[in-house]
């Protein structure tokens, strides 16, 4: 698991900038159907200190868009 101090420019997941970033401890619930703000939301596992997070990368319709499918790493 990856230990972030500073988000990245890109999102390491698909390497696409984003709009912004949330890290979550517990609990949580995904639903992107109608919505107008973000495209897709990309996670990545990490840890801050002891504690095990996720950190979800917000994309805009416009920065989803703006990439290729070829951009979008399969890994």
């Amino acid at each position: 698991m990856a230990t972030r101090e500073e988000p990245p420019a890109r999102c390491p997941v698909c390497e696409t900038v984003y709009d912004s970033v949330s890290v979550h401890e517990s609990g949580l619930m995904v639903n992107l159907l109608d919505n107008e703000r973000y495209r897709r939301v990309c996670f990545e596992p990490g840890t801050r200190g002891d504690t095990s997070v996720i950190r979800f990368y917000h994309h805009t319709h416009g920065q989803a868009r703006a990439e290729s499918a070829d951009d979008v790493r399969t890994e």
